[in-house]
């Protein structure tokens, strides 16, 4: 029987967001940032202080990176932008690449950098119920927004590395799909190689959504729909979960001082109103994560 780890959520957002997603930690700022989705919203909560502060944004924003020149990226309905958060609640932006997507009615959604500073993010329709095969990955650098990887995708979301750089994670978390994949991947040149099916969670509690690997390798998935976090092993087995007190935690991320607090965004469901839905939890992990990779591969003039 798989064990429900014993841990006690504590709510850090001062706000309930409509669909909360993408939480990066910032190691040297030791501030937290994460988006609302629907409320177009970014959101920083500073750690020592407690002071959360938000901007508003021009489209959805389904996914940001920090960047090494102090921007947000954010990956959002038309493309890409370089985001300079001014006085609260203004914002700066700038394209860095716009999207062309197969349909109408799409954003951007999940997404992160990896080591080597390179944007990867995915595709989707925003009417689920359509179940439309049209979601892709798609990886921006110095060369630009790339040509559409790993596509024929409903609901793109839970990207993770391992460790070694080696291994690509990724699942569709859409109700007719809800799997995992293991690609291998090539850090050196962004390439992604042979994939293989790593968790079909259909038999297991909540759907795959967003995640993030620690520092012994293990993938954090949220079991949206269930109230959980679920630890899996690298071979594919689950090992653990943790109890979120709503029933879609969204997104989780390694962060606090020593990189030792699970941070885990959720939603709160059309027509749903007050209690914690919403809300950004923390939670003693029981294991460290890894610092966040910046975005560092800017596209050239002309990319």
């Amino acid at each position: 029987m798989t064990t429900v780890l014993q841990s006690e959520p504590r709510v850090v957002s001062t706000g309930r967001d409509k669909v909360g997603e993408s939480p990066v930690w910032d190691v040297q700022a030791q501030a937290l940032y994460w988006v609302d989705i629907e409320g177009r919203h970014i959101h920083r909560l500073d750690w020592r202080s407690q002071v959360q502060q938000s901007w508003d944004t021009p489209e959805r924003v389904g996914c940001i990176a920090l960047a090494s020149d102090g921007s947000v990226i954010a990956a959002m309905e038309s493309g890409v932008f370089a985001l300079r958060l001014r006085t609260a609640p203004h914002v700066d932006a700038k394209l860095l690449a716009a999207v062309s997507h197969p349909m109408e009615n799409m954003r951007f959604n999940d997404g992160r950098c990896d080591a080597s500073g390179r944007f990867w993010i995915s595709t989707m329709c925003m009417n689920m119920a359509l179940a439309a095969p049209v979601g892709a990955w798609f990886c921006l650098d110095e060369r630009g927004l790339s040509a559409a990887h790993c596509d024929g995708l409903i609901t793109p979301n839970g990207l993770a590395f391992s460790p070694d750089n080696r291994t690509m994670y990724f699942s569709d978390s859409h109700p007719s799909v809800q799997k995992i994949w293991a690609f291998d991947f090539d850090l050196a040149t962004g390439q992604v190689g042979a994939g293989r099916e790593f968790l079909d969670m259909t038999q297991m509690p909540g759907r795959p959504d967003g995640a993030a690997v620690d520092a012994e390798g293990c993938y954090w998935i949220c079991g949206n729909d269930a109230g959980l976090v679920h630890r899996i092993d690298p071979r594919g087995a689950w090992i653990s979960s943790v109890q979120i007190p709503v029933a879609k935690p969204s997104m989780c991320a390694f962060g606090g001082p020593q990189l030792d607090t699970l941070l885990v965004t959720s939603i709160c469901p059309p027509g749903v109103s007050g209690g914690l839905c919403g809300a950004v939890f923390a939670l003693d992990a029981g294991v460290r994560g890894r610092p966040e990779p910046q975005f560092s591969r800017f596209p050239s003039a002309g990319a």
